[in-house]
Parts: structure tokens; C-alpha cells; sequence
């Protein structure tokens, strides 16, 4: 309260002092002549009477007004040349008055809406240990898998009873290492992201000293998947495991990254990012989620970053959406047969000798495009078999099943 106060009594001042000197126009001086021309006038009549008193001399009186005469003329010239000097207009003063608190109005508006009224400035270290304080009390990964919704996907029927199967098995025999593993990477690849997490949690369990920075960083991202992105004081907790065996970890540092962007440092987060970027392959899972993302990271840590182009990136084999609609020179039969030739030739390459996920999505999006819709789902179920476990895989493949239709 007391900083509207504040602002509205500078805004009254300010307002107060501009109508006044637009109503006062501008200083003619002629406040000051018309004062000399007073005084001049009392001189004069002080002459007269100093001369009946015989204080001074005729030739003196004569000589004392002649002066101030003289003085008198010069005065009234002023005053002449100042009546040509007009204020400004009225209408031209209550427009600028009312530009003025309209100005200031806008001004309040603004602040109200993009300011932070209220809130004193904050020494940088201040908001640090407050972004900390924010960081230790987060929420737990159990309470914000309570608030995500479950993951739909189509999924082959066959596939979810032989998942099916494969946790009663595992359920059977507790120190399975294998079937743990393969329980984990499958319950992932059916979007049950918190099954799979628990199931990765018995793998390093059951592995005990021999696990490996490879294993925490993948109960890491499926915790976070579960979560809805969200890097839980738990997902913490395996990514900083991850690190301490293994500083170069790109998938651990990404998430690191991402969990300090959530806790209010997008300064650390652009400096892990950067430079995990710097260090990457063009095809590293992570690249393309950093490069969506470090250009915001830096412009709310005040950093000016330009994102450099990037270079080396593997061409893909087979058409893409963009690809499929661009030979506009052909006859439509033309162009049909060009692309269903090309498309069955990635899917028979996919098929027999397997690829990217980056080539997978490829295959299905064109199939998308070519509105085959059934091929486009078999090659997202082939796909999302091909890649069980790799969780950063399987989005990438998912992204362009949803594009084409087959996933929600």
C-alpha cells in the first residue's frame, strides 16, 4: 500500500508542476519592468518634493529627472516588447495536460501489469538462497505422480499380455537381473513410466556395487517421465549418483540442467547446457531438447546467446513430410509412385536392417502423410519394440506417431 502511495503523490507532483507551467506560459520579465517603472515613477515624485524642501538645487532636481525619465523610457519599451509575447494556446495547454496523465496513467497500467508492485529489489545472492530454499521443499516424486495423468497409447494387444506375463514371472523370482530389465524397458515402452522406474530400481538392486552410472541415469529419466518432466527431489538424488560415477554423463547433465531451470537458476542451467552442447554429437538425444531450450534459459539469466547453426548433423535417409510434398512438377501418378517407391524402400531397409529413431520417425510421418495409417502403426509398434528401454528413443518415435495420427 504504501508504494502506491508513494508512486501517487510523485504522479500529483508531477501533474501539479506541469499545468503550472503550462499556465504560467513562458517568463515575458514583464513582472520585473512594471516593478522599475514603479520606482522610477516614486523617484520622480521624490524630486519634487526634496526640491519645495530645498534639500537640492533646481539644476540638480532637473538633472535627477532627466535620469530617471530616461529610465522610464527605456523600461516602457520593455514593457511593449513584452505584450507581443502571448502564452501558449488553451487548447494546446489542456491537451498537453491531459497527453500528460495519460501518459502517467499507462505508465501505472504497465508496472501494474509486467512490475512487481510490492516487492522490494532483491540483492542477486538473496534470490539465489531462495531459489535454493525452493529447491530443498519441492515437491516428492510421489506427489506429483499423483497430479499426472495417464499416458494413452495404442498399443498391440498382444504386447500388454506378454507384458503381462512377464511381471508375474518376475514377480515370481525377485533377484531376476534379466527379467527385471527386460520388465523395465518394456513397461516403458507402454508408457507406464512408474511401473518402469520401480522395475530399474530392482536392476540396480539387485546389480548392488557392479551397477552403473548407465543404470542410474536411466532410473533418473523414467522417474522424470513418470513425473510429467518434473525432477523430483528422488530423480535428483540418481542423477547426482549418475555424475559422481560418471561427470561426463549427457543424459544426467541434461536433466540436471532442466532441474535447475524448475528451481529458479537459469544460470546454472544455461552453463550446463552450453557447454554439455559444445560436447555432443549432432545425434545425442539430448541435442535437440537443449537447443529448443537454451535460447530461453539465457534470455531469463540475462545472458545474450545466439544459438550457433548446427553442423555435422547426419542427413536421413527417405522423404519426410516436406519431402513427400514437393515435387510439384510431376503428374499426381508421378508423384504418387516416386513416393510410395521411396517410402517402401526406408520401410524394407527399417525392417531388415533397422536404423535411427530419427529414421523411424521419418518412416511413419511419411506414412502419415500418405494417409496409411495401419503401416504407419505397425512401423510405431516395430519402432517402439526396436528401442524398449531407451526412453529419449521412443519420444522421438512418438512425436512423429502423433503427428501422423496412430498415438494420441
Amino acid at each position: 500500500m504504501a508504494f502506491w502511495i508513494v508512486i501517487g503523490v510523485l504522479i500529483l507532483v508531477v501533474a501539479v508542476l506541469l499545468a503550472l507551467a503550462l499556465l504560467r506560459g513562458q517568463d515575458t520579465g514583464v513582472a520585473a519592468a512594471e516593478y522599475d517603472l514603479q520606482v522610477y515613477r516614486d523617484q520622480l515624485a521624490g524630486i519634487e518634493r526634496d526640491l519645495e524642501r530645498g534639500v537640492v538645487s533646481k539644476e540638480e532636481a532637473a538633472r535627477i529627472k532627466t535620469e530617471v525619465s530616461r529610465r522610464i523610457l527605456d523600461t516602457d519599451k520593455v514593457l511593449q516588447v513584452a505584450e507581443d509575447v502571448h502564452r501558449a494556446p488553451k487548447a494546446m495547454t489542456y491537451g498537453a495536460m491531459l497527453g500528460a496523465l495519460v501518459v502517467l496513467a499507462a505508465s501505472v497500467g504497465v508496472y501494474q501489469r509486467i512490475g512487481a508492485p510490492g516487492y522490494p529489489d532483491e540483492p542477486l545472492q538473496l534470490r539465489f538462497d531462495e531459489a535454493e530454499q525452493a529447491r530443498e521443499n519441492r515437491p516428492s516424486q510421489a506427489e506429483i505422480e499423483a497430479q499426472v495423468p495417464p499416458v494413452s497409447a495404442q498399443v498391440d494387444p498382444r504386447q500388454k499380455e506378454l507384458v503381462a506375463k512377464l511381471r508375474t514371472a518376475v514377480a515370481a523370482r525377485p533377484d531376476d537381473l534379466k527379467g527385471h530389465q527386460l520388465l523395465a524397458g518394456n513397461e516403458a515402452a507402454l508408457g507406464n513410466y512408474a511401473t518402469a522406474y520401480r522395475a530399474q530400481q530392482q536392476v540396480i538392486d539387485i546389480k548392488g556395487a557392479d551397477a552403473t552410472a548407465e543404470d542410474y541415469a536411466d532410473l533418473a529419466d523414467l522417474m522424470i517421465m513418470a513425473a510429467g518432466g518434473y525432477v523430483s527431489p528422488e530423480a535428483e538424488a540418481a542423477l547426482q549418483k549418475t555424475l559422481t560415477m560418471d561427470p561426463k554423463n549427457g543424459k544426467a547433465l541434461y536433466y540436471t540442467g532442466l532441474m535447475f531451470a524448475q528451481n529458479g537458476r537459469p544460470d546454472v542451467t544455461f552453463n550446463i547446457w552450453r557447454d554439455l552442447l559444445d560436447e555432443s554429437a549432432p545425434n545425442d538425444p539430448w541435442v535437440r531438447p537443449i537447443r529448443n531450450q537454451i535460447e530461453d534459459a539465457a534470455a531469463i539469466a540475462g545472458v545474450n546467446y545466439r544459438l550457433p547453426p548446427q553442423a555435422g548433423a547426419p542427413a536421413l535417409a527417405g522423404p519426410d513430410a516436406d519431402a513427400v510434398s514437393a515435387a510439384s512438377d510431376m503428374t499426381p501418378e508421378e508423384r504418387q509412385a516416386m513416393i510410395q517407391s521411396m517410402v517402401s524402400q526406408l520401410s524394407e531397409r527399417l525392417n531388415t536392417d533397422g536404423g535411427s529413431p530419427q529414421e523411424w520417425a521419418q518412416l511413419i510421418g511419411a506414412l502419415g502423410v500418405l494417409g496409411d495409417k495401419d503401416k504407419a502403426a505397425t512401423a510405431w509398434a516395430k519402432a517402439r519394440e526396436a528401442f524398449a528401454g531407451d526412453t529419449a528413443a521412443v519420444e522421438t518415435i512418438r512425436a512423429a506417431a502423433v503427428r501422423a495420427g496412430v498415438v494420441e
